[in-house]
């Protein structure tokens, strides 16, 4: 099942709720990929340009679509991000494929 990279930031409303009434939201979270057929694989707090990042798998775009809609509209999150996961052994493969592909550069 193909694997995603999932990353969000909080809204200012979010953060406030989230220190009036102390959460854990991975578990809803969970519920809502198990509900779209994928699976949780870790997830985590981060410091930076997102405030969290989870890796799932999914069965297919529309389902990584559907997810990555489904927690947008809630209005909590915010620079909402989805980047499609590939491991060694896939990228290899595709890079023997390119090198079959027949593509020029320009200028040769």
């Amino acid at each position: 099942m193909p694997k995603y990279l999932f990353q969000w930031s909080y809204t200012s409303g979010a953060w406030a709720a989230l220190v009036k009434n102390p959460e854990n939201r991975i578990e809803v979270v969970r519920k809502v990929i198990e509900n779209l057929g994928g699976k949780l694989e870790c997830a985590y707090i981060t410091f930076g340009d997102y405030d969290g990042m989870a890796v799932m798998e999914m069965p297919d775009n529309v389902s990584v679509a559907a997810f990555a809609i489904s927690t947008a509209s809630g209005g909590s999150l915010k620079n909402i991000k989805t980047t499609t996961l590939m491991s060694f052994e896939e990228a290899i493969d595709a890079m023997k494929k390119a090198g079959g592909s027949g593509y020029t550069s320009l200028g040769n």
